[in-house]
């Protein structure tokens, strides 16, 4: 991934679909995802008019969000993303959680694991030259707990994938504050859709900007066996 020539803001946008519920009635994987990509924005102009649209048909629609949102609506969003995949880098991190050892059955132990890896991946795709600052953005997470652990995570990957002069923040924002988010979220809701119901017809609209799809155990085995990563 590189940018334009000149060093700048590389943005990524983070989301989480599934559950923490390892029991009987919890969902079945647990996926974190990835949305990287530059200003500007491509998707922004058109997500705000399409909000306008809605909201002047008496659609109050605060902002979207892929599980809420009625079918009309999500099938609109998707046209705007796809108008603008080729801006968009999406990775994804899954993990069948009924493999999940039970060590890492806990969220400060998950999440650190599973963000490692998204972000180890998305950051070793980037042009470190053109590249002033990483911003990684995720939606505002209530729970001190789970938001420690995303933090652990993130600052971990951070600290041992980017050059010395390259800065870097994390920012909980709420997800209606950045049409990232909400692209992020749409985008993970597609991946997760497709492995946790079989329904790929989400997936196949955004497939030529996913440019990765983890398995989290088998990059956990990896891991621990020392084994290369495969090539892609």
């Amino acid at each position: 991934m590189a940018g334009a020539g000149r060093r700048q803001c590389l943005y990524v946008f983070l989301d989480e679909a599934g559950n923490f519920d390892f029991g009987a009635t919890g969902t079945r994987h647990f996926a974190v995802a990835s949305v990287a990509l530059y200003r500007p924005f491509p998707f922004a102009a058109a997500l705000d008019e399409l909000r306008c649209d809605l909201v002047e048909r008496g659609i109050e629609l605060e902002y979207f969000h892929a599980s809420e949102d009625a079918q009309s609506i999500r099938n609109r969003v998707f046209d705007v993303i796809v108008g603008a995949l080729d801006a968009l880098h999406i990775d994804c991190v899954i993990a069948e959680k009924a493999a999940v050892p039970v060590e890492l059955q806990q969220v400060e132990h998950l999440y650190p694991w599973m963000l490692g890896c998204l972000l180890r991946w998305t950051l070793s795709q980037v042009d470190w030259p053109t590249v002033a600052e990483v911003i990684v953005i995720t939606d505002r997470i209530p729970v001190k707990r789970k938001r420690r652990a995303v933090e652990k995570g993130i600052k971990l990957a951070l600290a041992a994938m980017l050059p010395a002069e390259t800065r870097y923040r994390v920012l909980h924002h709420d997800s209606k504050a950045w049409w990232g988010l909400q692209v992020a979220d749409y985008a993970n809701w597609a991946v997760y859709r497709k492995r946790e119901k079989g329904d790929e017809r989400s997936f196949d609209r955004i497939r030529s900007a996913v440019r990765v799809e983890l398995n989290a155990l088998q990059e956990l085995e990896r891991h621990a066996s020392g084994r290369p990563k495969p090539p892609n």
